[in-house]
Order: C-alpha cells, then structure tokens, then sequence
C-alpha cells in the first residue's frame, strides 16, 4: 500500500527482457535506500513493484507482463516517480493507492492558470465509471483529487509544489500516463454486480 506522495524521482536506467516481461534498474538518490530490503515494494511511476536487488542509491526490480500490458512507460530511460510502501504507522498524506496500475490514459489539456496547473485526463471508458467528483485517483503514482467529471474525461488541479517534486511537470496534452482508481470505487462496483 501506498499513499500517493511521491518522495523522489529517479530514473530508470535500464530495462532488459526477463522471462516474458522485463528487469528494471532504477537510480533512486533521493529515496534513501538504508531501510529497503530484498522482497519491499516501491511503487514505479504508480506501479507497485518489488525489489530483487539493492545497491546504495538504486534497485532492481522485475515487471511481468500483464503489468506491462496496462502501464506505460516502464520499458524506456526515463525519469519516474518513486514511493517506498507505507508502514502501519507512516501518515496517509494522500489516499490508499495499491500500485496496481487500471490502464493507461491521456492527458487532454495541461495548462498553466498561474498558482495551480489544470490537467484534464481522458481514460478509457471502461474506467470512466470509477472516477467521481471530489474523489481521488492517482496519476503516474501520485495522489489527486478530482474536480470535474464529463463522461471519460476528469480534471484535476496540481499545486507548484506537486509540479516541481513529480514527474508531472513533464507532462504535455498529448502525453500518456498511469491511471489508479480509488480503491474503493472498485470493490462498490464489484458489489454492485452482485
């Protein structure tokens, strides 16, 4: 489990096949990897992965491929948001995010308002149904809150702060990205089916 607040940003560094998915290296210098041990679970970009090796300031990490299957980015050099997993007694600054990506969507709009940036997301209309106003989601790992929603397409506001510490700031209308439902959007429709 995770909080949605990223702690730093590090970079993939290389991503070579491994069995029918790949092993990742991620350079992770602002992390702090004293407490991570072999088996702990960093989220990648949103992605809930575990670690196969450390060294001082990066890890390694496997990525099967059905995570592939509905992530991006995760294959290339690049740099990404990184979140060790909450203990019992961490403080929950954002809302429970699972690491477990729903799909991939696009950014539509990403605009400067000035003191915010608005973003406005398209996901796949399967997962429409999830989102709701002033609910959270979790984009490329990090934790938002929803303003709108109009059929497929949420937005979000994103302070200074939150651009400057994520990966976020790199982003563009165009860009794809990583798309966590709130946890319990998905088990009231998993009941709902019932």
């Amino acid at each position: 489990m995770f909080s949605g607040i990223v702690a730093a940003v590090g970079r993939i560094t290389s991503s070579k096949p491994h069995g029918d998915g790949l092993r990742l290296r991620v350079e992770a210098p602002g992390l702090g990897m004293d407490d991570v041990a072999i088996g702990d679970s960093i989220a990648v970009q949103g992605v809930c992965l575990t670690v196969v090796a450390k060294q001082d300031d990066a890890f390694e990490a496997d990525v099967s491929r059905a995570t592939l299957e509905v992530t991006h980015g995760l294959e290339q050099s690049r740099e990404v948001n990184l979140e060790k997993s909450l203990r019992l007694a961490d403080r929950i600054g954002g809302h429970l995010v699972a690491g477990h990506v729903d799909g991939v969507a696009t950014v539509a709009a990403f605009d400067d308002l000035g003191g915010s940036t608005r973003m406005v997301v398209e996901v796949p209309p399967g997962l429409a149904r999830f989102i709701a106003r002033k609910a959270s989601v979790a984009v490329d790992g990090v934790s938002l809150t929803t303003n709108a929603v109009d059929g497929s397409r949420f937005e979000v506001n994103v302070i200074p702060h939150t651009l400057s510490a994520t990966t976020l700031r790199t982003l563009r209308a165009g860009s794809r990205v990583n798309v966590e439902v709130d946890l319990l959007a998905r088990y009231v429709d998993r009941l709902l089916q019932k």
